[in-house]
């Protein structure tokens, strides 16, 4: 997987995403990180990308120009880059911004199957609309509030798409088994030791029987669902004996209500 951003901050891609369990990925090669900085592309002779909007109002705009030079010189550099230039088809272009569609672990898996990603990092009060119609397949968000660029949030997307890809992860089954699988929060964890200050690792897990031990997190996994994101329960994957104790966990709390 090929991770290119465009920005105006390219040392904060690097910094981000060159450290821990992404970093150790792109020295093994199993991931490459690619960032662009749109100045170099501006015609400007002091490097100003950004201007004044049309019809006014505060804060200033990324002009189109140098973000579309940027994006032509990286889509030509990936298609010379293919053993079969003639067979290539452009990447997917990812715009974030507070205005596009939830990013999730559903889209993260999708992504990971990409050969190569494009992420577009916009700042100050965003970036010519023009530029984004032409451009943009994707427009993708981490959450419902506003930040100073796209820089973190594409950290964020990169890093969850990466652990998607075979060999990044230590253990390649661990991200089969965490957070939203078959759309369920994850199941406490415990290590040693096996008492602190008085609390007790649950015995099950000292068990050594592993389908007891699976059971028990499964249903960990839906009441910790059920309490802290009923909306996920709409789309998970349950089987019948695990809505049924689902339903029970929805009467005992009715009941704890009303009595």
């Amino acid at each position: 997987m090929k991770f290119h951003v465009l920005t105006l901050f390219p040392e904060m891609i690097e910094l981000g995403i060159n450290t821990s369990i992404t970093g150790r990925a792109i020295e093994k090669g199993l991931i490459s990180l690619n960032a662009m900085n749109i100045r170099d592309f501006s015609q400007d002779k002091h490097k100003r990308v950004d201007d004044y909007p049309y019809g006014g109002g505060a804060g200033m705009v990324l002009q189109a120009e140098p973000v579309y030079k940027a994006y032509s010189y990286l889509v030509n550099k990936i298609k010379t880059s293919k053993a079969n230039p003639d067979s290539f088809k452009k990447p997917r272009v990812i715009y974030v911004t507070p205005q596009g569609k939830v990013f999730n672990q559903s889209m993260a898996k999708e992504l990971s199957s990409e050969e190569d990603l494009i992420f577009l990092c916009g700042h100050y009060e965003g970036i010519d609309e023009r530029v984004i119609e032409m451009i943009v397949t994707d427009n993708i968000s981490i959450g419902d509030y506003v930040l100073t660029g796209g820089e973190l949030p594409a950290m964020v997307m990169i890093d969850a798409i990466s652990r998607l890809i075979p060999g990044v992860l230590n253990n390649d089954v661990s991200s089969e088994f965490e957070t939203f699988k078959d759309n369920l929060l994850e199941y406490p964890q415990y290590t040693r030791p096996e008492v602190f200050m008085g609390r007790k690792v649950p015995e099950v897990l000292l068990s050594g029987h592993h389908a007891k031990i699976d059971s028990y997190r499964r249903e960990q996994s839906i009441m910790r669902t059920y309490e802290r994101r009923p909306d996920l329960l709409e789309n998970a994957v349950l089987t019948e004996k695990e809505r049924e104790y689902l339903t029970g966990l929805i009467f005992q709390k009715n009941y704890d209500v009303y009595s």
